[in-house]
């Protein structure tokens, strides 16, 4: 009966544990393509926040559709 709570838990751990790696590989893919336009805008500060924060992709999607600059088409 006392280790119950245990096999509850390993049991809940072991089936969310998948999400880790791809909450990693969404926060990765954000905040590369932000940094990438970041650095080629030369918006220092936004550089360094997107840099700092992990925000699961949030300050970086923001970024990219609302602050950085579309490139003009020839």
């Amino acid at each position: 009966m006392g280790m119950d709570w245990i096999t509850n838990w390993m049991l809940f751990w072991g089936s969310i544990i998948w999400i880790i790696p791809l909450l990693v590989a969404w926060e990765v893919a954000w905040k590369g393509v932000a940094l990438w336009r970041a650095g080629r805008n030369a918006h220092l500060v936004w550089f360094i926040c997107l840099f700092i924060f992990n925000t699961l992709g949030i300050l970086p999607i923001i970024y990219i559709f609302a602050f950085s600059e579309k490139k003009k088409k020839r």
